[in-house]
């Protein structure tokens, strides 16, 4: 599968840190699905008509992070998302989080999501017209 690499800009708030001003680390997680639905929605997919037409959901199967340095209060981050593999039934996704200022590499993940059957939430085949490359 072709590495195709998507960004997406994220400010750290006062909601995200800690009392000391230092991103928390669950809010990382948030940053990284913002930009995965991005992703999405940049492909022409949205997640809420997906699941309404398709009967199909994506789902965070397992994820492996790296918090090698700290955002703070008021960094704008650049999220990336590539994805790097596709299963019959899930989706491999490698992650960055960098802040702007500096191009400082702050966190990496690596995501597998599950394709789901939306009401009995048992994997079920990616849909074909989804993640189509083109030439």
């Amino acid at each position: 599968m072709s590495v195709t690499e998507f960004s997406w800009p994220i400010r750290v708030y006062w909601e995200d840190t800690d009392a000391g001003g230092v991103t928390y680390h669950a809010s990382y997680l948030r940053f990284l699905e913002r930009a995965r639905s991005e992703f999405l929605r940049a492909r022409g997919i949205e997640q809420e008509r997906l699941r309404a037409d398709n009967s199909v959901v994506f789902v965070v199967r397992d994820l492996t992070i790296g918090f090698l340095k700290p955002a703070r209060l008021d960094d704008v981050l650049r999220v990336t998302v590539a994805l790097t593999e596709r299963r019959g039934a899930s989706l491999v996704f490698q992650q960055q989080i960098l802040r702007e200022a500096d191009a400082s590499l702050l966190v990496q993940a690596r995501v597998r999501a599950a394709c789901l059957d939306a009401i009995r939430f048992r994997p079920r085949p990616i849909p074909d017209d989804l993640f189509v490359e083109t030439p």
